[in-house]
């Protein structure tokens, strides 16, 4: 590292220290933006397969209400991934490229959304869990040392809690009906519990990239940090509702003032991540799909676009 370098490194950790914003003209070190890009593009990609698993039940909604609000939820997510994809952008990268990386599966999206949506109980887990989780990771990002992607997160989030309530409306509904309703609430809460906490990563002792996105301010918060407001969060809901949360291990810790729950099974989580959990396949068939069939939306776009530009 020659002495200018290490100068503007010096200056560049000094700015972020003080918690202020580096823009996209800012110098910034190759670490830091290639950490940006790998991050901010796995978060788009993940809010654009995202819309999978609930997509498929758009049209099995039980009432034109919850159709309508589904409906609703799934387009967000792709506006999500707009506002994602465009931020990358600002680091000199292209979103042909990153789009191409998603669907030749060489980049990585969440791992919960390679899991099968089985009953309409699903829709609620996964906006009450799953998009409980998303808030819980995202609303720290909103003070990310990056500009654009602190300023995309405020938006996102404001939505996400809004995804966050209609899930758990779902589970109440369910939990005042039937016995059967009931039974469908707990079992999709058994299946998407565990894979909820996956989406916080790796524990910190196996995390690579915590340390240095958190002195970036990148993040600001641990995995294990996350996944324990996770916990403390979730089991109080649960209970309200009269849903049991499915660790036996469970269990309220007055000395840490914290729930302790149960180890993960990180053998599941690192397959699903490697490309071979229940829906991976189906979710890159699907996305390679819409991608060929939305060819000729492009192509006009494009066409459009170059004529306005001559006029």
């Amino acid at each position: 590292m020659n002495a200018t370098h290490e100068k503007l490194r010096e200056e560049f950790d000094a700015y972020v220290a003080e918690d202020k914003k580096i823009e996209p003209k800012d110098w910034m070190p190759d670490g830091y933006r290639k950490t940006l890009i790998r991050q901010i593009s796995q978060h788009a990609h993940s809010e654009v397969v995202g819309m999978l698993p609930e997509s498929n039940w758009i049209t099995r909604a039980p009432s034109l209400q919850r159709k309508a609000i589904l409906l609703a939820k799934v387009q967000d997510e792709a506006g999500h991934g707009l506002y994602l994809y465009s931020a990358a952008e600002t680091l000199g990268v292209d979103r042909a490229d990153l789009i191409a990386d998603l669907l030749s599966g060489k980049a990585r999206y969440s791992s919960i959304f390679n899991y099968p949506t089985l009953t309409w109980a699903d829709m609620g887990a996964i906006g009450w869990l799953v998009d409980g989780a998303a808030i819980m990771n995202q609303v720290p990002l909103c003070r990310c040392s990056y500009g654009p992607y602190a300023r995309a997160m405020t938006r996102v989030c404001r939505e996400e809690s809004f995804h966050q309530r209609q899930g758990y409306s779902i589970m109440m509904e369910l939990m005042k009906g039937t016995e059967d309703q009931k039974a469908m609430a707990q079992d999709s809460l058994n299946r998407w519990w565990w894979p909820s906490l996956m989406m916080f990563g790796p524990s910190d002792k196996h995390s690579t990239h915590s340390s240095q996105n958190m002195k970036w301010n990148i993040k600001r918060f641990s995995n294990d940090e996350l996944r324990q407001r996770m916990v403390d969060m979730t089991v109080p809901q649960a209970e309200l509702i009269g849903l049991k949360i499915p660790d036996s291990d469970l269990k309220w810790n007055n000395e840490t003032g914290h729930y302790d729950f149960g180890e993960i099974d990180w053998e599941e989580f690192n397959n699903v991540l490697s490309g071979n959990g229940p829906c991976n396949k189906e979710r890159l068939e699907a996305r390679n799909k819409a991608h060929d069939d939305g060819a000729w939306v492009r192509e006009a776009a494009s066409a459009y676009a170059e004529k306005k530009s001559k006029k």
